[in-house]
């Protein structure tokens, strides 16, 4: 069975269904208590998550980790400092965004690190309706993706059947935000993980990641050391090279426990 390398790890943990709890969606006590030792014995902590930062961060914030690759890898933070964000592959996106005016389909866009989106029309929301998340709405008919340099996430009111109608869209990464439209953003974890590693100068060999869900699976990488808590998913634990406890039967603290880091 492959091990673990001695010596200082670099830890990336997922948050829901790995932090946290899905029945209260709070983190587990004894995950909490586990970042913290992890830190005192000179290991580094960080998220690795989807959500953007600006979300991210207040969860972050909570539990004093303050390193972060989020945004689905395309954002780093070291030490509360984004040292690195990269928006969608601008060619792609901007064709992506002329198949959608062809075809008569809404968009609206993120361009920056918040909870405001930019739109030049009101289709995307006669179309799709409003997000279920809190969500700040620009409208600017002189609105031009054509000029613009970075784009960060694009929303389409597509539905199911045109997920199949419309091959064009896999051309991005995308899910699936309810029945109403998809969100495409950039989708590359294990990148994300490599290009804080690079950034920081430590060793690949020396990453550990935490996941439960198959979302995951794009991180946990045979270049390192991977983790599946016990509530994960059966594909995802057969990727893994340990399977922990599920994680609020204390996984995340057994697991560390288990190789020494704490």
């Amino acid at each position: 069975m492959k091990q673990p390398r001695a010596g200082k790890k670099y830890f990336f943990f997922d948050i829901d269904g790995t932090l946290t709890d899905d029945a209260t969606h709070r983190i587990v006590p004894s995950a909490r208590e586990t970042l913290k030792q992890l830190r005192d014995n000179g290991h580094f902590t960080a998220i690795a998550t989807g959500r953007a930062h600006y979300k991210a961060v207040a969860f972050t914030d909570s539990i004093d980790i303050h390193n972060l690759v989020c945004a689905g890898g395309g954002c780093l933070v070291v030490n509360d400092r984004i040292v690195d964000s990269v928006p969608l592959e601008t060619d792609k996106a901007k064709t992506m965004l002329r198949h959608a005016d062809e075809a008569g389909i809404g968009w609206i866009l993120m361009l920056d690190d918040s909870d405001s989106v930019y739109m030049k029309d009101l289709k995307f929301l006669e179309q799709a309706g409003r997000r279920t998340e809190l969500t700040t709405y620009h409208l600017d008919p002189d609105l031009d993706y054509e000029k613009m340099d970075a784009i960060y996430k694009i929303y389409l009111a597509v539905d199911e059947e045109d997920d199949r109608r419309y091959l064009w869209l896999k051309d991005l990464g995308s899910l699936r935000m309810g029945k109403g439209y998809r969100v495409f953003q950039y989708d590359k974890k294990k990148d994300g993980i490599l290009r804080m590693m690079k950034y920081l100068g430590g060793d690949i060999r020396d990453v550990v990641v935490f996941g439960d869900a198959d979302n995951d699976m794009v991180m946990f990488d045979p270049a390192w050391f991977s983790i599946a808590m016990g509530n994960g998913t059966e594909a995802l634990k057969a990727k893994a090279d340990y399977v922990t406890a599920a994680n609020v039967d204390d996984g995340i603290m057994k697991a560390c426990r288990h190789f020494g880091w704490i």
